[in-house]
């Protein structure tokens, strides 16, 4: 009987000092198997698309971008840009960017480049910003200046105005895209595509043109952008030269593309801004 009790209390010292070795062995002992468990199923946190049209447009722009997105799991927000100028369009948007919790990538078309220069600045939940065949002015700048800086914009000529009645009972000009401005704005997509583009499209205040940049984002922001290489509304050289300038981290051109690429070209939008947002999550 004694025997056995003192086999007993060698084999269980014989485990305790084994299982003590195993802790010393390991520097975060039994707590580091778990701890590595928890740490690698630990999912990154998908960032909020928020995207923002120009001018002519409205948000239906960018459905067969969000459709992409989408599937791949992202939040995706299309915000409705009120074209009214600087002044008006940055403080909405930056509303939008507020309202949403957790990261943020901002895409913009156009003149929304304009928008999101501004209502970036100072957020720190905007993570990236991507720029589709879009203005990135600098302070000071005028969309006016910008899309005069380069020959190849056809997109005055086919601009129609009409006159409208401001809140403070001033008169303004809202400019609306005509029936024949395909060739500038939409040449590579089918001509019913355009005709209902051009008969749902959402006019913009032409004093847009005319209002300075208070900030650009772009400065502080990781920021990707894409040229449209047959683009007749901004020319594809003023879209280059903004883009380098503001050492963007990625710039893909699609040489065919006309002035609304996310339209005539889903694909390639939608993995610019995937990119982006893989980048910064």
């Amino acid at each position: 009987m004694g025997t056995n009790v003192t086999r007993r209390q060698v084999l269980a010292a014989g485990a305790a000092a084994a299982g003590s070795a195993a802790l010393i062995a390991s520097p975060l002992g039994a707590n580091a198997a778990p701890a590595a468990t928890a740490q690698a199923a630990k999912p990154k946190v998908k960032p909020t698309i928020v995207l923002v049209h120009g001018g002519y447009a409205d948000s239906s722009c960018w459905n067969a971008v969000i459709q992409k997105l989408q599937r791949d799991g992202f939040t995706t927000i299309a915000g409705s840009n009120p074209l009214r100028g600087i002044p008006t369009d940055a403080p909405y948007i930056g509303s939008l960017l507020d309202s949403i919790t957790g990261p943020v990538v901002l895409v913009a078309h156009s003149m929304g480049g304009t928008v999101i220069t501004n209502a970036a600045a100072g957020k720190t939940n905007v993570k990236a910003l991507v720029y589709i065949a879009a203005f990135a002015p600098d302070v000071g700048e005028t969309q006016g200046e910008l899309i005069n800086k380069f020959p190849g914009s056809l997109i005055e000529p086919v601009s129609v105005g009409v006159p409208y009645t401001k809140p403070d009972g001033t008169t303004g000009i809202d400019l609306y895209l005509s029936t024949d401005g395909q060739a500038a704005f939409a040449a590579d997509v089918p001509t019913d595509t355009f005709r209902i583009m051009q008969a749902t499209q959402r006019p913009f205040d032409a004093d847009s043109f005319i209002y300075p940049t208070q900030a650009a984002a772009w400065r502080s922001i990781p920021s990707w952008g894409l040229v449209a290489g047959r683009d007749k509304a901004i020319p594809p050289a003023c879209e280059r030269w903004m883009y380098s300038r503001a050492n963007f981290r990625k710039v893909v051109e699609v040489r065919t593309s006309s002035h609304v690429a996310m339209i005539s070209h889903p694909q390639t939008t939608a993995d610019l801004i995937r990119e982006a947002a893989n980048a910064t999550s």
